[in-house]
């Protein structure tokens, strides 16, 4: 199976959990966005919880966790807000 890179872009809590804004990553052909989430999960104990990914986009544009990604990809999960 072939490898692709895929840059992840981290953002508000997540780049707090990472402790970094950016990542590339090396990924099997046919990875989808759900399947990056269920690995930074798996990385991050305090992901642990949220077993559903948020809003993600791709490539600038929001997609479904579904979504396949492809070589070069530049992926965002993009967190839920609070405020007041």
């Amino acid at each position: 199976m072939r490898a692709m890179r895929v840059r992840l872009l981290y953002f508000a809590v997540l780049r707090d959990i990472t402790g970094k804004s950016e990542a590339v990553v090396e990924v099997p052909d046919g990875t989808r966005a759900a399947d990056i989430w269920r690995r930074l999960r798996q990385q991050h104990q305090e992901l642990a919880g949220y077993e559903k990914p948020p809003l993600a986009a791709l490539n600038e544009m929001y997609v479904t966790s579904e979504a396949p990604l492809h070589d070069g990809d530049e992926l965002a999960f993009i967190p839920p807000v609070a405020g007041g």
